[in-house]
């Protein structure tokens, strides 16, 4: 859940139940929505590590992120949101990438982020990957490419 959704969630839960709890009841209220918006906030940060340490295990990789592009509008598969990766090799070699592609909601706020490789890329050549979220996220997304390596 992102931090507008849980904020919107705990407004309209406080004003459905205010009336009819006690003090206690709202405090508690609050309480788990506060903790909901916590556990969101840590999910992207642990992604956003992974994401990196992920990208720091490539070795002699090439900052590639004009070979590589977002092919069309997320999609939902099951309880993850997808995006369609091209890796196009400018190179003269068979090369691999290692992207990271952020996930985005509406108003341009990270929901997560995920690594995708595309190996065996030909020369002069396109191949098509699939990036996949880690983690359910709600409403709309929209991915882009945070960095690119090529190996």
């Amino acid at each position: 859940m992102n931090r507008i959704a849980a904020a919107a969630a705990t407004a309209a839960l406080l004003t459905l139940t205010a009336g009819a709890c006690s003090d206690g009841d709202v405090d508690k209220v609050k309480d788990r929505a506060a903790s909901a918006t916590a556990k969101a906030g840590e999910a992207v940060s642990s992604a956003t590590e992974a994401a990196a340490s992920k990208m720091a295990e490539v070795k002699d990789g090439v900052d590639a992120k004009g070979d590589v592009k977002v092919d069309g509008d997320t999609k939902s598969d099951g309880d993850r949101t997808t995006a369609k990766i091209t890796a196009t090799n400018s190179t003269d070699k068979k090369a691999d990438y290692t992207i990271s592609v952020n996930f985005r909601d509406g108003d341009g706020k990270l929901l997560d982020t995920a690594v995708l490789n595309i190996g065996d890329v030909e020369p002069s050549k396109s191949k098509p990957g699939t990036a996949r979220s880690n983690r359910k996220l709600s409403g709309t997304s929209k991915a882009e490419i945070g960095k690119a390596l090529r190996h």
